[in-house]
């Protein structure tokens, strides 16, 4: 019971919902799937991908894929990223940069959704190459951990 009320404590927001097929010899097979962003909007946020014959079961795969693979971002004082950071992820580039207080954040609408469930409060973001929404998340989230890192 205990478990159940730490996972309660993380917002989830469903970016995209696809339906998909795979032939097989009577036809075709529809399943879902989901793209699920979670956070807690304190430094922790995950990112996860879930496939099922309904929404609902996809969008609890996603959500449960992305609790169990949640990534620690440092955050500092005046709620933005420690440094700038340009990270790509197949064919999605995404630049994250550090901004004062007060600008709020100024990203698209998968980026905007990783860094407000993780917490961020001031970033300046631009994304290049692919639109693709899982890569551009994918980037976005190692991005948010390798700001907080050295180097």
């Amino acid at each position: 019971m205990e478990e159940n009320s730490k996972k309660d404590i993380f917002e989830e927001k469903v970016i995209e919902i696809r339906r998909v097929s795979r032939t097989v010899k009577g036809g075709k097979r529809i399943s879902f799937r989901a793209l699920v962003i979670v956070g807690d909007r304190n430094g922790q946020v995950g990112v996860g991908l879930g496939k099922g014959a309904e929404v609902a079961l996809a969008i609890k795969k996603a959500s449960n894929y992305a609790k169990k693979h949640l990534e620690q971002i440092k955050i500092n004082d005046s709620g933005t990223i420690l440094r700038e950071v340009t990270v790509g992820y197949d064919s999605a580039k995404v630049l994250l940069r550090p901004a004062p207080e007060g600008t709020s954040i100024i990203a698209g609408g998968v980026v905007r959704a990783v860094a407000e469930l993780a917490g961020v409060r001031n970033l300046v973001t631009k994304s290049f190459g692919s639109n693709n929404k899982i890569n551009i998340a994918m980037a976005t989230l190692n991005g948010l951990v390798e700001a907080g890192q050295n180097g």
